[in-house]
């Protein structure tokens, strides 16, 4: 049997790592032409009752608690004057969800798998056939069972579904901020060690604490999607400023004391529910099966999924068989959690 993911992020690395480590033999193909050829992202929290759990099935728990940081589940909520309004400070040796950086992460998963196993600059075009991957530079490569683990704009999603991202309507615009505790005092003493956001009902701030000393504060707006358009960044600034008047200026630094431009993120969401018919040579993981606001369960979610079908292949006769067995518990559970978190992202803009 041969198995191919498409996606080196984290549900496509931990399903590898599982796969490897029952003895299956696994390519992951990626369209990065290497690990570092971009910026991972921000923040996440790891949960006990799940995202753990699918470390240690790795056997990498110990590795991922030496990265993380606990004291970022601290959460501080603010007013637009940068009042404290409610503070949660976790407890000593709390580690229910601690943060990592997502390339500590991804680095983390890296680094356990065979060499070789990712094929760098393959970037997949389309699953052309049952069991066939057409790649952008002209390739092909016959498989017997495709993982879609390539996120919001999956290449492979369109094999088993005709469903497409939707804009959300709710728009994240990310700002970075480097060696804070020097570079940006007021700031860093703001935000504390884990995250802090205000809101007035229209619009809010979201600032979280990053290793290195980084800080990333996202300027989340009820805007359409194509809103940042050709503006640069003096002009997006100045368009902030008079959005967010009448807010406190120690706020409006998270938005005018940035290193470097801001970074378009609008949001999209997967319909819900979102299925499919079973296809025995093709399934999904993470956002490219239920891609939602993000709200604290995407990364936990995709690893949860990736896990789950590692040990369905790794315990079941055919691979038929496994990819069964996995969707008739990740389908009803993703629905589950999309009903719950749908229209997630207008609830970031409320006051309560």
């Amino acid at each position: 049997m041969t198995i191919s993911i498409i996606g080196a992020g984290p549900g496509g690395l931990t399903c590898a790592r599982i796969l490897q480590k029952h003895g299956i033999p696994v390519t992951v193909y990626d369209r990065d032409p290497h690990p570092r050829a971009r910026n991972q992202g921000g923040t996440l929290d790891l949960h006990a009752d799940d995202g753990q759990l699918v470390l240690r099935e790795a056997g990498l728990l110990d590795e991922f608690f030496a990265l993380a940081r606990p004291e970022g589940q601290e959460m501080r909520k603010l007013d637009p004057a940068g009042n404290l309004v409610e503070h949660y400070v976790p407890a000593e040796g709390e580690l229910f969800k601690p943060e990592i950086d997502r390339g500590q992460l991804r680095g983390l998963l890296l680094d356990s798998l065979e060499p070789g196993t990712v094929r760098w600059g393959s970037g997949l075009e389309k699953v052309e056939a049952p069991g066939v991957l057409r790649f952008a530079d002209g390739a092909t490569v016959e498989t017997d069972l495709v993982i879609g683990a390539d996120g919001a704009w999956s290449r492979v999603r369109p094999a088993v579904s005709a469903a497409v991202p939707e804009y959300s309507g709710i728009t994240f615009l990310e700002a970075w901020f480097d060696d804070v505790e020097n570079a940006h005092p007021e700031l860093a003493a703001l935000v504390g060690q884990g995250s802090a956001m205000a809101a007035d009902g229209n619009r809010c701030l979201f600032a979280q604490r990053n290793s290195g000393d980084h800080i990333r504060v996202y300027v989340i707006q009820r805007l359409p999607a194509d809103w940042v358009g050709s503006r640069g960044t003096p002009e997006l600034r100045a368009g902030l400023l008079d959005a967010f008047s009448g807010w406190s200026p120690s706020m409006l630094r998270m938005i005018t004391d940035n290193d470097g431009p801001y970074v378009d993120r609008p949001l999209y969401v997967l319909p819900v529910p979102h299925t499919w018919e079973h296809t025995p040579s093709v399934t999904l993981l993470g956002d490219a099966a239920h891609l939602m606001p993000p709200l604290g369960v995407g990364v936990n979610l995709a690893m949860l999924d990736a896990c789950e079908l590692a040990l369905a292949l790794a315990g079941s006769s055919s691979f038929v068989e496994a990819v069964e067995v996995y969707e008739a518990t990740m389908l009803p559970r993703s629905e589950k959690f999309a009903r719950q978190l749908e229209n997630g992202a207008e609830g970031l803009l409320e006051v309560d």
